[in-house]
């Protein structure tokens, strides 16, 4: 598309989250760190355009990437007036070598407004919109602290996808309460909502997170390696072919990760998932029926 190669460059716009200033609650979800979920590596106290300049060149350095994206990820990026929103996006698609956005947010943090704005960035950037969905089940919401339900993510996900805005879900695998049979309904139901990337999560243990608390309590313990692979094997088959899955696991970051240590060996990780694959014969969406009707309640 770009004719080149093309890195996310992650930042932190200083945004809260509505389950952490106090509006559905002060404590955040369990997995959740003091930084935001999954920002590791971002240079703190710097403005948007110096952000995306350092990291930049890390990318560089690291993947010699010769164009970027800007990667709005720390918390929850649409969770401001429009008003405020809208100078942070266009600070950032100014930069020099910068082709499009991504924005990470909640599902209960998309008014019509906001997504009519993204639709219209759309139109003349490469534009992706990453909706924390998580579970597709109301009881694990619950146990992640999560504060909105599935409901409210589908109304989310309907009302950008109408748009025409290119919508990512993330969504976490090996939750406790959770059987293959619901990790194969939550494939089946992003292709009922028509979405048109996934990002695959194991529920990493995290230091300075409730769900390092209840880790040491010994209540809850992450699945093993096998154990994941099998998941996202089972996940893949059922996701339909044309749903780009962007992710299917992640390193945690290495000095805050309490478990699973397994987990930091990611490309070996990544091949075991190949091997698997390769081992049942099978592919993506091999076993994708058809969408699940309108019914669909969550449990």
């Amino acid at each position: 598309m770009f004719g080149c190669k093309v890195q996310r460059v992650s930042i932190d716009a200083g945004f809260t989250c509505p389950n952490r200033d106090g509006s559905l609650d002060t404590e955040g979800c369990i997995f959740c760190g003091g930084s935001g979920s999954g920002s590791y590596g971002i240079k703190r106290g710097l403005d948007v355009k110096g952000q995306i300049e350092d990291g930049k060149e890390v990318m560089r350095r690291k993947y010699r990437a010769e164009r970027f994206l800007a990667y709005f990820q720390a918390y929850t990026n649409t969770y401001a007036p429009l008003s405020e929103l809208s100078p942070l996006f266009e600070e950032a698609l100014s930069v020099e070598e910068i082709v499009g956005l991504i924005v990470a947010t909640r599902p209960d943090a998309l008014p019509d407004e906001v997504l009519h704005y993204f639709s219209s960035l759309s139109k003349t950037s490469y534009f992706w919109l990453e909706i924390g969905v998580q579970s597709i089940h109301d009881r694990t919401l619950g146990f992640l602290n999560r504060r909105h339900d599935h409901k409210t993510s589908v109304s989310a996900i309907e009302r950008a996808v109408k748009l025409g805005i290119r919508v990512c879900a993330h969504l976490i695998l090996g939750v406790p309460g959770e059987s293959i049979s619901d990790i194969h309904e939550t494939a089946n139901e992003m292709n009922r909502l028509g979405v048109h990337g996934v990002k695959l999560h194991l529920l990493h243990v995290m230091k300075g997170t409730a769900l390092e608390e209840i880790f040491r309590r010994g209540d809850f313990a992450p699945p093993e390696r096998g154990e994941y692979v099998d998941m996202v094997c089972d996940f893949i088959e059922r996701i339909d072919k044309t749903i780009l899955i962007h992710r299917v696991t992640g390193d945690g970051g290495g000095d805050n990760l309490v478990s699973p240590l397994w987990s930091l060996k990611k490309f070996e990780v990544l091949n075991h998932i190949d091997s698997e694959l390769e081992r049942r014969g099978s592919e993506q969406g091999v076993f994708a029926r058809s969408p699940l009707p309108p019914t669909f309640q969550p449990l």
